[in-house]
């Protein structure tokens, strides 16, 4: 009897952990990318909307096997030097994204593909001193500290199969999470501003490094990213011959190359990407006073294996 009592508490605990592993099957799993994975890579994203940058201000990308847009961003912002007696230099900018990252999630019987939207938003802001280089000071270094906030967040709405079932904490983010980051850096620009009426020319050499580090998110989500990158910007204003608004109209011609060298590297399958645009420029001082141009310029950018078009509105206060 001992023995038979033996054999069926064995028999017992075989299919107890039969039942067992049967059921720990049934819970749904990843059998896509690793979210930490592409949380570190949103992240990264995240990284071209902290940097002021006029190549990637308007930049989408579509997926060509189902036509919809995989990534759009956006990004405005404006810096200004509050006078050559007082060379206290400031700049702003805000930018978004959407990005669409695919997650497939098995209950081991069915598959399902998570409708996910990450959507990213981010502030940055800089303090900087123009250092004159030139007794005309239009030549300038000009250090720069750099401070960004920003959030991802998903609002992915899981299959209904997964509803009302235990799920890890990969799943809880993708639901309803967020991964909230701050950044610390910095910039030094070199400007050439020749004024010889009525022409302008403005040629800018930047490099940025800002760190993004993770905090306050979402259990099993942490990351950090490096937002570094060069870029060089030109741009040359001239009359046209042709008067708007009672004022001299303007042509302008801009010139921005960007190259990409921290997490940004890569991540979108180039790291350079260069804008050419043109358009004109209004002189709205004889029709309002709450800015004294307005800038209209089309673009077109271009990269490796990448091409688009964009159209720009700038005001000059």
């Amino acid at each position: 009897m001992r023995v038979a009592s033996s054999c069926l508490l064995a028999v017992g605990l075989c299919l107890l952990a039969e039942a067992a592993e049967a059921q720990t099957s049934s819970k749904p799993a990843f059998t896509g990318p690793d979210v930490q994975r592409r949380a570190d890579a949103v992240l990264a994203l995240l990284s071209f909307t902290v940097t002021p940058d006029l190549s990637a201000s308007t930049l989408g990308i579509r997926n060509g096997s189902s036509g919809n847009p995989s990534l759009n961003m956006t990004q405005f912002g404006g810096g200004f030097t509050l006078s050559p007696n007082f060379p206290l230099y400031l700049e702003g900018a805000l930018g978004g994204s959407r990005y669409d990252p695919t997650f497939v999630v098995s209950d081991g019987q069915e598959q399902r593909v998570l409708p996910t939207r990450w959507t990213n938003v981010a502030a940055t802001g800089g303090i900087g001193w123009d250092f004159p280089l030139n007794e005309s000071k239009s030549l300038v270094i000009r250090p720069i500290f750099n401070f960004s906030l920003g959030e991802v967040l998903s609002d992915a709405t899981a299959a209904q199969f997964l509803i009302n079932r235990k799920t890890d904490k990969n799943i809880d983010f993708i639901q309803s999470g967020s991964l909230n980051a701050y950044g610390l850096g910095g910039s030094l620009m070199l400007g050439w501003y020749p004024r010889m009426e009525p022409y302008e020319f403005d040629l800018e050499l930047r490099y940025t490094n800002i760190y993004l580090q993770s905090f306050g998110s979402s259990s099993g989500v942490r990351g950090a990213a490096d937002a570094e990158s060069t870029n060089l910007y030109a741009r040359w204003r001239a009359p046209t011959g042709l008067l708007a608004f009672h004022r001299p109209l303007r042509y302008v011609l801009e010139l921005s190359h960007s190259t990409y060298l921290g997490s940004q590297a890569d991540i979108l399958g180039f790291n350079q990407l260069t804008s050419l645009g043109a358009g004109v420029e209004i002189d709205t001082g004889a029709v309002t006073k709450l800015f004294s141009r307005l800038r209209i310029v089309a673009r077109y950018a271009f990269g490796k294996d990448v091409t688009g078009v964009s159209v720009g509105l700038a005001l000059s206060f």
